[in-house]
């Protein structure tokens, strides 16, 4: 293993708040090959009910998702953590192309590799439509923009 994403294993709370906070923030970039770089080549995962494995199944799996669900932006919060294992809550909200907004909540369970890459993501995902009025989460626009 040549890559090294820290924080790495054996994880404190510190460590592991650090790790959580990483991922939120690659995450809310929606950059799929940024993203799929915390990931060992082989990563397993589960998200929602698909089942794959490693870095380009991974980064397919994020530009779909990030081309059906738009102004995509995510909060994580730690939930527990051992050595090599980390549990978050997250929610997060987008809108689809007909400009129906949802926030989505779910739990994530990670597990690490010797050097900080995720080798195994099992996410379970619920979807609650809501109104644009009922947004938690903006981005800061940039008067440029």
């Amino acid at each position: 293993m040549t890559e090294t994403r820290p924080p790495v294993p054996p994880f404190t709370l510190e460590t592991a708040q650090k790790k959580v906070q990483a991922a939120e923030d690659a995450w809310n970039t929606r950059d799929p090959e940024r993203v799929a770089l915390a990931y060992t080549e082989d990563s397993q995962w589960r998200n929602r009910a698909e089942f794959f494995s490693g870095r380009d199944r991974i980064r397919e799996f994020l530009k779909r998702k990030w081309a059906k669900e738009l102004d995509y932006r995510l909060k994580k919060e730690l939930w527990s953590f051992t050595e090599n294992r980390i549990s978050v809550r997250f929610e997060y909200e987008w809108h689809d192309d007909a400009g129906f907004w949802y926030r989505s909540y779910g739990n994530e369970q990670w597990e690490f590799a010797e050097n900080g890459l995720m080798r195994r993501r099992e996410a379970s995902i619920n979807d609650l439509p809501i109104k644009e009025s009922e947004r938690k989460f903006r981005w800061e626009r940039k008067a440029a923009e």
